[in-house]
């Protein structure tokens, strides 16, 4: 995933918005802190997704679509409302 820096505390979003259904976070890229993840690497800590999530990041989130309640919680806190594709 290409990280763009609106805020220096997220990690951007790149893949369409789908539906969230129970266990489906597991199939999910995640909107974290940008200075958690680096943490994460460095320490092997857990992190903290928007939605809720912990875990420990270690497989590609290119490989992933964008987890659409991360997505939404992102966009609101950006100030947009609905999300958008200029948020890449």
């Amino acid at each position: 995933m290409s990280q763009a820096t609106p805020s220096s505390d997220s990690v951007t979003q790149t893949r369409e918005e789908q539906k969230l259904k129970p266990g489906d976070n597991e199939r999910y890229a995640h909107y974290v802190r940008k200075n958690k993840l680096t943490e994460s690497n460095v320490t092997g800590k857990a992190v903290i997704a928007l939605c809720g999530k912990v875990w420990i990041p270690v497989r590609n989130p290119e490989a992933f679509p964008v987890c659409p309640a991360c997505k939404e919680i992102y966009s609101q806190m950006r100030g947009g409302g609905s999300g958008g594709e200029g948020d890449k």
